[in-house]
């Protein structure tokens, strides 16, 4: 196993089967951001969302997929032209990996591809014990989805920030005032089938207790896009409170707390969680 992924391994409590996939995706996700670092790709794009707060803040729930956005629109972006770049990388430190473009969903911004890895043999690449990996069906793949915002909204402030493994290397992000932007944006009108993204929510009580600075600005372009803010007024503080207490009144709070708890260590963060709460904590917030 390369010294960099031992290393990587070493900061993890490794006690279940559980415990060594998340690690394991987490490495992966490294590994990709390297790779990206290498091909250029900040020089056009920016990472955002909770991987972006995982990696770089270190949020205390585990992340999934990998979101981007671009520093200006570009609907002829093609997010395919970084694959060998990615799959270069993770060969290099032993992951054998496929790189799959996801159809684009019409009338949508977002382009998407998936990295996709056999989770045993990825387990087998950091020297996991086969009576832990084995316990995973042979076919069961470990899935990464890589997402591109191509017509990014406007009114944001970018900032390079250092990531230190699997080697030190730098990567362009969202300024957290807009981070937070993005995230409330997601809370308040992300599309989620039937049920309530959690995460997000968990994600806004964690910026309002170490990041509360948010750019309202950028809030309000983002809604304006989403044509969930339109008209002439612009977005005030008040004006963003009566939405929010809104929201927070048709929250389903026992279904964001389910949605959460898998990416948690300890699902005791969100026993606080009630209607007042999350209207508490809005107390917090300081609009730039």
């Amino acid at each position: 196993m390369n010294d960099a992924i031992r290393s990587m391994l070493s900061q993890y409590r490794l006690e279940t089967k559980d415990d060594y996939l998340q690690a394991l995706r987490e490495i992966l996700q490294s590994i990709a951001l390297l790779a990206l670092w290498r091909a250029k790709f900040f020089e056009s794009a920016a990472f955002y969302g909770g991987t972006a707060l995982r990696v770089l803040y270190n949020l205390d729930r585990f992340s999934e997929d990998m979101d981007f956005s671009l520093l200006a629109p570009n609907p002829s972006f093609d997010l395919n032209k970084y694959d060998k770049a990615i799959l270069t990388e993770l060969r290099a430190y032993g992951f054998d990996a496929e790189f799959t473009p996801q159809s684009k969903v019409e009338d949508s911004a977002v382009k998407s591809a998936f990295l996709k890895l056999n989770t045993i043999q990825s387990l087998l690449a950091i020297d996991v014990d086969g009576a832990i990996s084995n316990k995973y069906p042979k076919s069961q793949a470990i899935k990464i989805k890589i997402e591109i915002d191509t017509d990014p909204p406007p009114g944001f402030k970018t900032e390079m920030q250092p990531v230190f493994q699997p080697i030190p290397f730098q990567v362009k992000t969202y300024a957290l005032p807009d981070l937070f932007a993005g995230k409330m944006h997601a809370a308040l009108y992300r599309k989620w089938k039937v049920n309530v993204k959690g995460r997000d929510w968990y994600d806004l009580v964690w910026y309002a207790g170490r990041y509360p600075e948010l750019r309202l600005s950028h809030l309000e372009q983002r809604m304006r896009q989403s044509s969930d803010w339109a008209g002439p007024n612009s977005l005030t503080p008040d004006s963003f409170i009566e939405l929010y207490n809104s929201k927070v009144d048709d929250l389903n709070i026992d279904q964001a707390r389910k949605d959460v708890e898998v990416f948690l260590t300890d699902h005791r963060a969100t026993e606080v969680w009630s209607r007042d709460f999350f209207k508490k904590i809005i107390n917090r917030i300081q609009f730039i």
